[in-house]
């Protein structure tokens, strides 16, 4: 509200119109003085107003006798802070943040959950398939096939439709060859040795990584990151000797998935460079998951033909419906666990997603050891647990960066 003003002015003057004042301060009496004072005006008490502050402005007439002014006054600093503090509660700010800070870590919470659930399922069902058949192509081409299905879904009821070039179908295909290699390879290790040996044997990412980043795109690692190295491959090292279940076939197939799956990684950094050209994580798995299956298609005619059929399921004595239930599971396991990885890795850091990845290695080796009751030493325990250890300290001194040279 604009602030009242009392004038007291000689009849024979016009009236002058007073500076518009702020809405925050209190009533302003503005008194015209002249220099002929009047007796009869008896002038106010200086403590019936609050203090002033004069700001002089010459006439506009040069002939006239007054010069007006305007009273402004002045701010209580205590005053304007407690209007403030009273007009916005300190506490409301605050407890927004933290209750979306609370809702965002529960949503992280959950998704870690089902990351993990869906690849416990996925590890435990696909073993139990690749036991009893052994054509880990096939079964890599029906897990594709299945994903392909789900992503054709979710675009056609344009749930999710992504929109993509062909020069990024032209750079997404090296990335899907090494992908569907990555998987290939697991799976055939998988049908040869234990599941917690697999995973123990995939420990060793990390150095591929390492490897490969400085080979291909000149990222040399730090000491802390090397030094971190030794207790993976020594871990591994120890593991593979007193595996049970060891054989080589099963061996090289999971370090073969280690290089393709890091080489996947290297790749997508040296094509997808361009911003205008980046793709969101779950468009560009989406992508990969189709061109995989077509890439598929022809391998696994030329290498096992078509072994799928009922009628060949039955002729090899398998029980059809638990084999075609079971490879379903952990087909739709397989395509959701990927997808929830790139939503949280969409959520947090990349270094908390490696730490959370490390996490669920472990779980994924209990959990398997528990259900398949596979035979582990105490020297196999321990150096699955040392090689575990070195990928999370991996995790937490990648983040370390080395200083930067002064000239």
């Amino acid at each position: 509200m604009q602030s009242a003003a009392a004038f007291t002015a000689a009849p024979t003057l016009p009236l002058l119109k007073p500076r518009r004042l702020s809405a925050n301060h209190g009533p302003c009496h503005v008194v015209l003085c002249s220099k002929r004072h009047d007796s009869n005006v008896v002038p106010p008490s200086p403590s019936a107003f609050p203090p002033i502050r004069r700001s002089w402005s010459l006439s506009s007439t040069p002939s006239s006798m007054f010069r007006p002014w305007t009273a402004v006054p002045l701010r209580d600093p205590d005053t304007t802070g407690r209007s403030q503090a009273t007009a916005v509660p300190e506490s409301a700010g605050g407890e927004e943040h933290q209750t979306t800070e609370l809702s965002r870590k529960i949503e992280v919470l959950l998704l870690m959950g089902l990351w993990y659930f869906f690849n416990i399922i996925f590890n435990i069902y696909n073993k139990q398939v690749l036991k009893v058949y052994r054509f880990p192509v096939t079964v890599t081409t029906c897990q594709f096939g299945v994903g392909t299905v789900l992503v054709l879904l979710l675009w056609t009821f344009n749930l999710y439709r992504p929109k993509v070039s062909s020069t990024q179908l032209a750079a997404i295909l090296p990335l899907a060859l090494v992908h569907t290699l990555g998987n290939l390879f697991t799976n055939m290790s998988l049908g040869k040795v234990a599941v917690s040996f697999t995973h123990t044997i995939k420990a060793t990412e990390p150095f591929f990584s390492v490897l490969l980043s400085a080979m291909f795109l000149g990222e040399f690692p730090t000491l802390w990151v090397v030094g971190s190295l030794i207790p993976i491959m020594g871990g591994v090292a120890l593991a593979s000797v007193t595996e049970v279940s060891f054989n080589w076939a099963g061996f090289w197939s999971a370090m073969a998935s280690n290089l393709t799956n890091q080489s996947r990684n290297v790749l997508s950094k040296k094509v997808m460079v361009n911003k205008e050209e980046a793709l969101d994580n779950i468009t560009l798995f989406s992508i990969i998951t189709v061109m995989s299956f077509i890439l598929m298609i022809p391998v696994t005619l030329i290498m096992e033909g078509v072994t799928f059929t009922p009628a060949y399921l039955q002729s090899a004595g398998l029980n059809l419906k638990e084999v075609y239930v079971r490879s379903l599971i952990a087909a739709i396991c397989y395509h959701a666990y990927q997808q929830v990885s790139y939503m949280i890795l969409q959520r947090v850091s990349p270094v908390t997603h490696s730490v959370g990845n490390c996490v669920k290695r472990v779980v994924v080796i209990v959990s398997s050891v528990m259900f398949f009751r596979t035979p582990v030493s105490a020297i196999n325990a321990f150096g699955t647990g040392i090689a575990l250890a070195g990928v999370f300290l991996y995790s937490r001194v990648k983040r370390i960066k080395p200083k930067a040279k002064t000239a």
